[in-house]
């Protein structure tokens, strides 16, 4: 019995000592997660970005941190789309150009000349209508969080300058691969030529496109009048985002922790509403100043002429929900 006593001692001491040193290790660190968005940490969308990590940091006492891949560096947002849901990436700010192929009812906040200003465009997304939109991410594959912005889309090129729709006729102009938006700027006689984001700064360096549509937002904060001469204020249509986590993450948290990413989420949102109200005032005097020359439309005139691509929007969408946004006070 003593024998077996001597055998059982340090096994027991051994045991005892691995115990101690498990219960003294720190926890594993939790990795990063991995947000991706297209433009620079400069942008609204890094504003979005630094508001989610810093809303997630403070929130869980440094149990998540986020590590931002802006500039597209994990993808065009096709790519990050298809890494969210496999779970490669882990959140992401997003154009409604690219969600449209995933989740095709969100895309009806894109109809040109659909949504009259900021405000107009933030009541419908804050109300039931942009709510009940959200919620369609998540039979896709998805978790949308909250609805974030880019502002209103505008016009520029490097031939001439444009007031009117017959000023933009034969333009060759890029696009998002948005059908949307394709079949208006159709009917404007512009040629839309959809291309991938990373690939517009050379295509407009070398000319094989006149120009590009965006909010001022993007314009800005893309240095695009460096490649730029003239920036129509068209105002053709009304660009949200789109704060997305990836389900692998979402589904696995508590719900503590749920509530904290939708918190994230809806200050990501603000932050990119902040920053769009700000260029809106600031931006047209800063690209001026570099050099572009900025004219004011008919806008009547725009919308006039993109009215019949609106047959082909009442069938897709419907025109009871066409008229419940255009009618939201």
């Amino acid at each position: 019995m003593r024998k077996s006593t001597q055998w059982l001692a340090p096994a027991l001491l051994s045991m005892a000592a691995a115990a101690a040193l498990t219960v003294a290790a720190p926890a594993a660190a939790q990795a990063p997660l991995k947000m991706a968005y297209a433009l620079s940490q400069q942008s609204h969308y890094g504003a979005a970005g630094n508001a989610f990590a810093k809303t997630l940091d403070e929130g869980s006492g440094g149990k998540y941190k986020v590590q931002q891949f802006a500039n597209s560096a994990l993808g065009g947002e096709r790519e990050v789309i298809e890494g969210l849901q496999l779970g490669t990436i882990d959140v992401a700010v997003l154009s409604t150009g690219a969600t449209m192929n995933f989740v095709p009812s969100a895309a009806v906040f894109d109809v040109p000349f659909l949504l009259r200003d900021l405000d107009h465009a933030r009541n419908v997304l804050d109300g039931e209508i942009g709510q009940n939109m959200l919620a369609e991410f998540n039979k896709r594959g998805l978790v949308a969080l909250a609805w974030g912005e880019q502002g209103f889309r505008h016009l520029t090129n490097n031939v001439r300058p444009v007031s009117t729709p017959e000023d933009a006729k034969g333009l060759k102009i890029r696009t998002t691969e948005n059908q949307l938006h394709i079949a208006a700027f159709r009917e404007i006689g512009i040629l839309p030529t959809p291309m991938a984001w990373p690939e517009v700064m050379t295509a407009l360096q070398q000319g094989t496109i006149d120009g590009q549509e965006n909010p001022l937002s993007v314009i800005t904060s893309a240095k695009l009048s460096q490649v730029q001469k003239h920036l129509a204020l068209t105002g053709h249509v009304y660009a949200p985002a789109v704060i997305i986590v990836s389900p692998s993450v979402y589904e696995g948290l508590s719900a503590e922790d749920k509530a904290l990413f939708q918190k994230a989420g809806k200050n990501a949102g603000q932050a990119m509403r902040d920053f769009v109200s700000d260029v809106e005032v600031s931006g047209v005097e800063q690209l001026k100043n570099e050099g572009m020359q900025v004219t004011e439309v008919d806008r009547a005139a725009f919308a006039k002429a993109v009215e019949p691509a609106y047959k082909d929007y009442n069938k897709r969408f419907g025109e009871k929900l066409i008229e419940q946004i255009r009618s939201t006070q």
